[in-house]
């Protein structure tokens, strides 16, 4: 075993600052984080907060894009069958509801505004819908685009929304069922397969 470096340890305490910014991000989202509480649960002195990142914004920044990096390498792209792309979707965001609750907070956040990482997402979106076309047939155009964001929504809406999924679906448990999967999956298929509305 070779004895660790000073970039070992800079890398590891970037690592845990940025875990434990995720989860302090998603209980409290950017207004209510607290920079303290995200170096207490690091065993990092908050100092190094700014010095690897710069300003809590830019912080929160890193931490959705690690997530959202996390979040393509597990779920990958719509190469395949868009109703089991869509499944994929469903199960990452109903096993990992920090990441959903970090879009929720950056949603709250920036509403329409532009967000420091536009560019980078804007390309990162645009890949997954050139990747459904590749896998449905069509162009890449405006009608692509709603129809990856309706997969998505179709997926996501229920776990982020966990209440309204138990009122309308009259279950008591804590969260969608298999059977919510399910239809996401045939909902999934049938609109990637449709028609753009007239």
């Amino acid at each position: 075993m070779r004895p660790s470096s000073p970039k070992d340890a800079k890398e590891g305490t970037r690592a845990r600052l940025l875990a434990a910014a995720r989860t302090e991000f998603a209980e409290h989202g950017m207004g209510g984080a607290r920079v303290d509480r995200i170096a207490h649960r690091a065993g990092a002195n908050k100092e190094r907060i700014y010095g690897y990142f710069g300003s809590k914004e830019k912080l929160f920044t890193a931490v959705v894009a690690d997530a959202l990096d996390d979040h393509a390498v597990r779920v990958g792209l719509p190469v395949d069958d868009p109703g089991e792309y869509a499944g994929r979707i469903y199960d990452f965001h109903r096993q990992n509801p920090e990441l959903t609750r970090l879009m929720m907070w950056e949603a709250l956040h920036y509403g329409d505004r532009p967000m420091p990482d536009d560019e980078l997402r804007i390309t990162h979106y645009r890949a997954k819908v050139a990747a459904l076309v590749r896998s449905t047939g069509g162009e890449v155009d405006e009608q692509a685009a709603a129809t990856f964001l309706a997969l998505v929504g179709v997926a996501v809406w229920p776990l982020a929304f966990p209440q309204m999924a138990r009122l309308v679906l009259g279950t008591a448990e804590a969260g969608p069922s298999a059977g919510v999967r399910a239809y996401v999956v045939t909902t999934a298929r049938a609109l990637a397969s449709s028609s753009p509305p007239v």
